[in-house]
């Protein structure tokens, strides 16, 4: 191992031991001084013992660092960064017994990638459930009906057609034209095929607009709450993520003027969603135009604008696309794709509309990446399209089964003491703020510190999952998807509201 080290790590010399506190030290050989650094483990060793004619001894150990005057004393930062965040697997490999080392470093720029909560809190409420604990899953963010008939016969029609092969990488000339003509006829906005990318879901438009259009020390404004992957996209791709804060009572709506007050000559791109994930906010016309006359002072700030959940809007609220705004064109990615709508998330088709340059930027990054979208989901976007105007009657009944479900638990959840809720206009999220109960304790369970102790006090008691608030950039709040049956919804409420006399706060409660 000492000569494996000493290949990643020149001029340090590194030392081991098998004592239980599993500590490694580097010692910088080119120091006269000899200044130590002491590197504790902080991941377990796992240990497998394989029986057979071949036996294997894996050992997993990870390094932090935890002297800055050795850090600055040894010969490379970058270096004992590396050796910081190293695991190296060991094993005997063949039969004559040969030790076989491997460097399995992770790129930092991944490794500070902070995982979905949304995700991981659903994958959990699933395990449970597949365990045989009845939790109700109210985490995710995808509807709970099937995909409209129509679109899927046409994907099984493709499929005997034989439409199997790859496509032209930014989409087939078919449904970038279906793209052109809703845009045209729903958004008023005017595109060419060559103006549009057809990718594998909105969530890889986002980041190849962003990837495309950032240097490093970029920054790119995101209003929070939201949507939990923006962040990380923007570190991705060596950008800064400056988080504007809304407030509740304000709808969580991006005021002009705090926008204004973060941007410089740095600012490079503006994340818009609306309707929004987590909150449901819909940005009315007024705001956005005045939001606009903002960017336009501004020669280097593009706007990526996420309606992913535009045809998911409740009167009177109206969508309105940022592109169609004055000026606006020239500087806008409208992101848009087919998963929330149309019921096809496990279908992965999103779309970019901007300006030729663009597009073609982000079409040379999707080509080294993934390629095209699916034959058979292209296809079935095209009947999806095809339904008629914001989706026809087959989305137009969604949606009403979605605000018959906001309706009912806006009314439950405005009637629990000390909850406030701003009422979404659309997407099927609510976002009420809980935090009068942090810091409040429950017997048998303990202290409700936060978001997270909350919700985890929520899935163990009330056998209901949700998503805690600070993932998506607010810690007085919980995300609640009412994606979800009525009668599912109607036992998840009631769960919750029977737990709720456990909250005992020290101060009284009001609305």
């Amino acid at each position: 191992m000492a000569a494996l080290h000493s290949q990643l790590l020149p001029g340090i010399s590194v030392g081991s031991s098998c004592s239980s506190d599993n500590k490694f030290s580097l010692r910088n050989s080119n120091n006269n001084k000899g200044g130590l650094v002491e590197v504790a483990a902080v991941a377990a060793v796992s240990q497998t013992w394989f029986t057979g004619r071949v036996s294997e001894h894996w050992h997993s150990d990870a390094f932090r660092l935890f002297s800055r005057q050795a850090v600055e004393k040894s010969q490379s930062l970058r270096v004992l960064k590396r050796a910081a965040t190293m695991t190296v697997v060991a094993s005997t490999n063949g039969t004559n017994g040969a030790a076989v080392h491997v460097d399995t470093t992770i790129s930092p720029r991944v490794a500070a990638l902070k995982p979905s909560k949304t995700m991981a809190i659903a994958d959990k409420a699933t395990a449970l459930v597949q365990a045989g604990v009845p939790v109700i899953r109210l985490a995710a963010g995808e509807p709970d009906f099937d995909t409209p008939g129509p679109i899927v016969e046409a994907a099984v029609e493709a499929l005997r057609q034989g439409f199997t092969r790859y496509t032209p990488n930014a989409g087939t000339l078919e449904i970038r034209q279906a793209i052109c003509h809703k845009l045209k006829e729903e958004n008023g906005l005017s595109y060419t095929p060559d103006e549009i990318l057809v990718s594998n879901g909105a969530k890889q438009s986002v980041m190849q607009a962003v990837v495309a259009v950032c240097s490093p020390g970029d920054e790119v404004i995101v209003p929070s709450p939201f949507w939990v992957s923006y962040p990380e996209i923007a570190r991705l791709a060596d950008a800064t993520p400056v988080i504007v804060q809304t407030s509740i009572t304000d709808n969580f709506i991006l005021k002009p003027e705090s926008l204004s007050a973060v941007l410089n000559e740095k600012s490079r791109v503006l994340i818009l969603c609306s309707p929004s994930n987590p909150t449901g906010a819909v940005y009315p016309r007024k705001t956005l135009e005045a939001i606009a006359a903002i960017v336009a002072k501004h020669p280097r700030l593009l706007v990526i604008s996420d309606e992913i959940y535009e045809h998911i809007i409740y009167s009177p609220a109206r969508h309105i696309s940022f592109a169609s705004l004055p000026g606006m064109w020239e500087r806008t990615f409208t992101v848009n794709g087919f998963s929330k709508a149309f019921a096809m998330t496990g279908w992965r088709l999103g779309y970019l509309a901007a300006p030729k340059h663009f597009v073609v930027a982000c079409n040379r990054l999707q080509s080294q990446l993934t390629s095209g979208a699916s034959s058979i989901s292209q296809k079935a976007g095209v009947a999806a399209l095809g339904l008629g105007y914001a989706g026809g009657e087959a989305v137009a009944t969604m949606v009403k089964a979605f605000l018959e479900r906001r309706d009912f638990l806006v009314q439950r959840l405005q009637a629990l003491d000390g909850v406030k809720l701003s009422v979404p206009e659309g997407a099927f999220y609510l976002f009420p703020d809980f935090s009068a109960y942090y810091g409040t304790e429950v017997e048998g369970f303990g202290k409700i510190h936060d978001a997270e102790t909350l919700c985890r006090f929520f899935l163990e008691r009330a056998k209901v999952a949700l998503v805690p608030g600070d993932a998506f950039g607010n810690g007085c709040c919980v995300r609640i998807s009412y994606a979800a049956s009525m009668e599912e919804l109607t036992t998840a409420i009631e769960s919750i509201e029977s737990v709720m006399p456990l909250l005992k706060p020290a101060t009284a409660l009001s609305k």
